[in-house]
């Protein structure tokens, strides 16, 4: 207990060794294996001897160091104390140990009426209770040693060592041997050994500084610090050898006695200090006393004196404000008298100067309310008669402007009309091709579907086959091993009879041979046939994925021409816009001529009255498009300038350009030159398109480059995030109409609204009011752009997820089952497995998710995004480790759980180390495989019912399941039997009542491949304030054409 103070204190200490006396103590008494424990055993049954119990001892302690048996005795036995060896006959060990006192006998003798009798038998609280309890002597001493512990533990003992000087028992005469011998094996001269080396004396330091601080009060002024006060006390009072700990000052012997001595020299110099002090203020106080009294009397007197003034000057007080209240009311009283004479004539003047105004006000109301009426009357029918001449004409003027538009279009419409029609072929061959990709994928889809039902079905018809073939060979040698057992007993000559038996048998036994192999051949024509449908199928499907590919291509070309035109379509509407603006100025200036002015008054409908101001109006709605400067230089037109700009924009964010603030820089760049070029709010742009092609382009041929698709995976995720956000779905506002929905132009485009409803793509959520985000109508455009987008969301992670399920698929295999090793080298911990090079499998996928997480986190990939890719992951390694131990028997045994389970083990640590911010709900999938691997690695199965499995070992497994599992287990280290027969009927019982309720016999897990989150759920993972800070590319910036980027 010193030595473990003075660690725990760190303190300067070297450790001394000691013996500890446990061993032997528990040897004694420790249950339920000691000596009295057996003891007590051996008393209780009537027939054991003192030579039994010595022979359960030697049994029982055949390998303590501390018990060992004499060579030439039978029933003695040596124990070894700290003393020395001591032998131990057990000849009367038995009838000693019992003391059996008849309870008839020991109430009457407590009954005695003489005090001396009832004394030697007192009735203890115990026995009161417990009479028909066996009671032993070894029992007893262990009650009053434990007794003695308590009430040693409950005080402070001092100890006694008494010592016997000598062995003829007379004074005066010391063996020094003798006494040396007693004092070592009490223990005395250890224990003074180590408190020799040690600190005997030893204080906290409050208690130290409270009981010492006298020595040198200065110290304790100004400092808080109870080590250094210690520490300075110490050097101020000179001591060496000394330790301080933690909480207490260790003191070496003696150094107490001459720190209290000191302190008692300073009481002692204190305590006449004190007397002096205490005389001093005695002879002060009976002074004080004397003096107070003094002034008390002279107080009293001069009191009486003060008091007969007092009361003179009161009543003088008290007549003066009596005369003074009596003046003031007769005062008061006039006054009101006055004043209420006063306001009674006031109250009358004011009410008839106010009933005169109010008379003359409703007069003048009347009189200006009929002048209202009669000056609106006549305004108004002087503005219909001017409303109705404007209005004629400029229906007529409007008119005119109108027919002669409608000559210039369609003299333009007979001009486009055949580009317009090459549109249209074009459009709908595109809308052929890719009905057909979508119907032969479904077909694929569909073919792919039916194969696997029919290999599933299939396996489990022959593994249920096999089953029964294995159960009706074991009950055909049972039965012919029961047959021959029966023979044996009756010793009845087997010559004539036993052939009988066994060629019946023999022939049930062949022919139900025959009916299986015919099944199982049948069986076998089946998955003959089945795998040649299936090499048929891929080749069908791998012929019309080439044709798929040619027609995307052919697609591609296509809508390259269909934009073509489409620019072609917008710049000659744009020159036909031109001259029409042309025409109507030298119209404008003729009429301007030749008209007579007009009023300029601006009418009701918002237009002027005169023809000019009309034109300009027309002017000012048009957009007008010039294609020369004011100094006649030549200009490129807006539409090349823009192409340009976009050009310039694509080569940018096709690169990598990086991130800022943890957020993609690609992504922020597209949406503020999205935002800035109000391309959401347009008609018909190609921006959306070519897009979606650079973004296509970039992912293309890079499915294995996790790197690569981390990046665009981030980039993508925001933007569609920045859209959900910013884009509110046309016709939210009530005032513009809706455009009707048309097909998509581009391929991906027709496949995402080919695979998903416009139901799921979730416009209300987008239509959400956020007040850091502009909101901006979005167009049909913007909203199939969006789509798009999030299509190559989810096929960026379903590339990301499969890629790390190819790098998984070939380790599982070998992670399932523990390397074959020489004989002795099985798995003794989970831990171990790491150092062997072939069982670094389990370390190979922690490698695997290691790198796969650094890359997304590298690429600043969203965490929920990163929490999906690990949970799928992690449920797809469960199917696969949990189908192969159904699966094979090789893997159903109890060394193969251990290393499952350490790997395992090995998971949940990633787990933990990845955060929960990355890892998710990962180590929940893991259920099926972590319940099976613990089942197997359970000792004595036997003995578990089925109640406990289905309840506390492995409630999410099946019955199926679990019946597999008992039927394939086998121990390879200490061949131990797995479950009862009883909890294997009970299964099959289970089993037979699915499959009359129709519930599925598969035991199998499947693998869910789906996309596991929707986009409202990554949009609210997202925060919009993350983004302020988002800086846009370097290489835009020092562009004049993006100088809105600064902004």
């Amino acid at each position: 207990m010193e030595q473990e103070e003075y660690t725990k204190e760190e303190i300067n200490w070297s450790y001394i060794e000691f013996i500890d006396n446990k061993d032997v103590l528990d040897l004694i008494e420790k249950k339920p294996g000691g000596i009295i424990a057996l003891l007590d055993e051996a008393c209780m049954f009537p027939r054991s001897t003192h030579e039994t119990f010595s022979q359960k001892l030697y049994q029982t302690f055949k390998n303590h160091k501390r018990f060992s048996k004499p060579k030439l005795a039978r029933s003695d036995f040596t124990v070894s104390h700290y003393a020395g060896d001591v032998t131990y006959q057990t000849e009367l060990f038995l009838d000693k140990n019992k003391d059996y006192v008849i309870a008839e006998h020991k109430d009457l003798l407590c009954a005695s009426t003489c005090s001396f009798v009832s004394r030697l038998f007192p009735v203890s609280n115990e026995e009161s209770s417990k009479q028909s309890k066996f009671s032993s002597i070894g029992a007893r001493f262990k009650q009053q040693l434990q007794a003695l512990l308590e009430t040693l533990s409950s005080t402070e003992p001092h100890y006694i060592r008494c010592v016997k000087p000598n062995n003829l028992l007379k004074p005066a005469i010391f063996e020094n041997q003798n006494v040396l011998q007693q004092l070592r094996c009490g223990g005395v001269m250890e224990a003074i050994r180590i408190s020799c080396a040690g600190y005997p004396t030893k204080r906290p330091f409050l208690e130290f500084v409270h009981r010492f601080g006298i020595l040198s009060p200065e110290v304790l002024k100004g400092s808080t610090d109870e080590v250094a006060v210690c520490k300075k006390l110490l050097e101020k009072v000179g001591l060496e050898g000394y330790q301080i700990g933690k909480t207490k000052v260790f003191l070496r012997a003696g150094q107490m006695a001459e720190l209290d001595a000191r302190r008692t020299e300073v009481l002692g110099r204190s305590a006449s200090i004190i007397q002096r002090k205490i005389r001093s203020y005695m002879a002060k106080k009976n002074f004080t006393l004397l003096r107070r009294s003094a002034i008390f009397i002279q107080s009293v007197c001069r009191g009486e004196l003060t008091r007969c003034i007092y009361e003179r000057t009161r009543r003088e007080a008290s007549c003066l404000k009596i005369q003074k209240y009596l003046r003031m009311y007769l005062a008061r009283k006039a006054y009101k008298e006055l004043r209420l004479s006063a306001v009674s004539i006031q109250t009358g003047m004011r009410g008839m100067t106010a009933r005169n105004e109010l008379r003359f006000r409703q007069q003048t109301q009347a009189a200006i309310l009929i002048q209202s009426y009669c000056r609106g009357y006549l305004a108004r029918s002087k503005y219909i008669e001017l409303k109705k001449a404007a209005l004629t004409t400029q229906c007529a003027w409007r008119g005119r402007v109108a027919r002669l538009e409608l000559r210039k279009m369609k003299m333009a419409a007979r001009e486009t009309g055949a580009l317009q029609a090459a549109k249209n072929k074009l459009e709908k061959q595109v809308e052929e091709l890719t009905w057909r990709l979508q119907l032969e994928k479904r077909m694929r889809a569909d073919l792919e579907e039916t194969k696997t039902r029919e290999n599933t079905k299939l396996q489990t018809a022959l593994e249920e086959l096999q089953l029964q073939f294995k159960e009706s060979k074991v009950t055909m040698l049972k039965e012919i091993e029961a047959a021959k057992v029966a023979a044996a007993e009756q010793q009845i000559p087997v010559v004539q009879e036993i052939p009988v038996i066994d060629h019946e048998m023999m022939d049930k036994v062949t022919a139900e041979n025959e009916k299986l192999k015919a099944v199982v051949s049948s069986l076998e024509t089946k998955i003959d046939e089945t795998e040649k449908k299936y090499e048929e199928t891929n080749k069908l499907s791998e012929e019309r994925l080439k044709q798929a590919v040619e027609a995307e291509s052919v697609i591609i070309k296509l809508k390259t021409n269909i934009n073509r035109l489409e620019e072609k379509i917008s710049d000659m509407e744009s020159e036909n816009k031109i001259l029409r603006q042309q025409s109507l100025l030298t119209a404008s200036k003729l009429l301007s001529e030749n008209a007579s002015p007009l009023p300029t008054k601006i009418l009701e409908n918002g237009y002027h009255a005169s023809e000019v101001t009309t034109v300009n109006d027309i002017l000012l709605q048009t957009p007008t498009k010039v294609y020369e400067t004011p100094d006649s230089k030549p200009r490129r037109p807006p539409t090349d300038r823009h192409h340009e700009d976009v050009d310039t924009f694509l080569e940018c964010v096709i690169k990598d350009v990086g991130f800022s603030q943890g957020k993609p820089v690609a992504a922020f760049t597209i949406y503020k030159c999205l935002l800035h070029w109000k391309s959401f709010e347009c008609e018909r742009t190609s921006v959306f398109d070519r897009l979606i092609q650079m973004i296509g382009s970039a992912i293309e041929n890079q499915d294995s480059n996790n790197d690569h698709m981390a990046y665009w995976l981030s980039n993508t995720s925001t933007l569609l995030f920045l859209l959900e956000k910013s884009l509110k779905p046309a016709g939210t506002a009530g005032a513009t109409p809706v455009r009707k929905a048309q097909p998509p132009t581009s391929l991906f485009g027709r496949m995402t609204m080919g695979f998903r409803s416009p139901s799921s793509t979730s416009l209300a959520a987008a239509a959400a009011a956020i007040e850091k985000v502009r909101q901006v109508e979005a167009k049909y455009p913007a909203l199939l752009f969006k789509q798009q987008l999030n299509a190559y969301v989810e096929k960026i992670y379903g590339i990301i997820r499969d890629n790390l399920k190819k790098d998984l698929g070939a380790i599982l295999a070998l992670c399932i089952q523990a390397p074959r090793t020489s004989k002795g080298s099985v798995l003794r911990s989970g831990r171990s497995f790491g150092k062997d090079s072939q069982t670094n499998h389990w370390m190979a996928i922690i490698d695997c998710l290691n790198s796969l997480l650094s890359t997304l986190t590298e690429n600043f990939v969203p965490p929920f995004l990163v929490q999906k890719i690990f949970t799928q992951t992690f449920s797809y390694v469960n199917v696969q480790l949990f189908n192969s131990l159904l699966l094979r028997r090789e893997c159903c045994t109890f060394s193969n759980g251990e290393y499952v389970k350490s790997g395992l083990a090995e998971l949940e640590l990633w787990c933990c180390q990845a955060k929960e911010e990355y890892s998710g709900s990962a180590w929940d999938e893991l259920k099926h495989i972590r319940q099976a691997v613990g089942f197997l690695v359970i000792h004595q199965k036997y003995r578990i019912s089925y109640d406990e499995i289905i309840n506390d070992l492995c409630p999410i497994l099946s019955v199926q399941q679990l019946y597999r599992i008992c039927t394939l287990y086998w121990d390879d280290n200490y061949n131990t039997r797995s479950v009862s027969t009883e909890v294997i009927s009970n299964m099959r019982v289970l089993m037979t009542e699915d499959s009359n309720t129709a519930v599925s016999n598969s035991f199998l897990l499947d693998d869910n491949s789906s996309i596991p989150f929707s986009m409202d759920e990554l949009s609210s993972s997202l925060r919009v304030k993350d983004f302020f800070d988002v800086k846009p590319a370097t290489d835009l910036l020092q562009n004049p054409a993006f100088e809105f980027l600064h902004d």
